[in-house]
């Protein structure tokens, strides 16, 4: 399985050459379901890469793909949120990449992640898959964590970039430098939030953040989020937020 992902991430990699309301992230108030120690191999390769931003070697970055297989998030228009999130992903990834940091990538096609999580005894699908993200992150060493997802909202006037943090004060300014980026990208004042119900941002040791690049539900939104040449665009503004970050942090 470990040799499928890495010639996946090596797929990734060469094609990247070849290049001229907050409903949709993951809720649950349960108390944390991954107390148990699993074993988990991360998607990555060889040493970590240094940047010209860092003096020793470069921060690990963890890009958390939101849901997957059969989770497939919130939908409009027969647009589905898990393609969306992936797509943009792993933009960010090769871009993340071709900057020198070293990033790991936990899904590189449309699977759940809770088919991986075979150490978890729970009935409960949802919180195997969160479970399983939030363990990525304890399992390797990652300085920070960025889940990409895509927002819905009843109201299809709602529209923007948001980006939601922990209570904490290095998230906050992760988020509040995507957040800056992703306003100039689209041309929205959208503040951050702080996202207290999402699990990700309550269990997730490191700093980590929710960045819902848009609405589905609001056509102009759904338009941009799903063309391919503004998917690297929204990609380019998250990762000029996230190295923002890392420079003076």
């Amino acid at each position: 399985m470990f040799k499928l992902l890495l010639a996946a991430s090596a797929a990734l990699l060469i094609s990247f050459h070849s290049l001229s309301g907050l409903s949709s992230a993951y809720r649950l108030d349960h108390s944390d379901p991954s107390a148990d120690q699993p074993s988990i191999m991360p998607i990555t390769e060889g040493d970590a890469y240094r940047s010209s931003h860092h003096a020793f070697a470069a921060p690990t970055i963890l890009l958390d793909v939101g849901h997957g297989g059969i989770d497939g998030g919130t939908s409009e228009a027969d647009v589905l949120e898990k393609d969306i999130n992936l797509e943009i992903s792993q933009k960010l990834y090769l871009l993340l990449r071709s900057k020198g940091y070293a990033v790991i990538i936990n899904r590189l096609g449309d699977y759940a992640l809770s088919d991986e999580n075979r150490w978890l005894n729970s009935r409960s699908r949802h919180v195997r898959d969160l479970a399983q993200r939030k363990s990525l992150s304890e399992e390797v060493s990652t300085d920070i964590v960025v889940s990409i997802h895509a927002n819905w909202s009843s109201r299809s006037a709602t529209h923007g970039p948001i980006v939601l943090h922990q209570r904490e004060g290095r998230s906050y300014l992760l988020a509040q430098s995507i957040q800056d980026a992703m306003n100039r990208l689209c041309g929205t004042h959208r503040e951050v939030v702080w996202g207290k119900p999402f699990y990700m941002l309550n269990y997730v040791k490191q700093p980590a953040v929710i960045v819902e690049t848009g609405f589905l539900s609001n056509a102009a939104d759904r338009a941009r989020i799903n063309n391919p040449a503004e998917q690297k665009r929204i990609a380019q503004s998250i990762a000029d937020g996230i190295i923002y970050y890392l420079s003076v942090v």
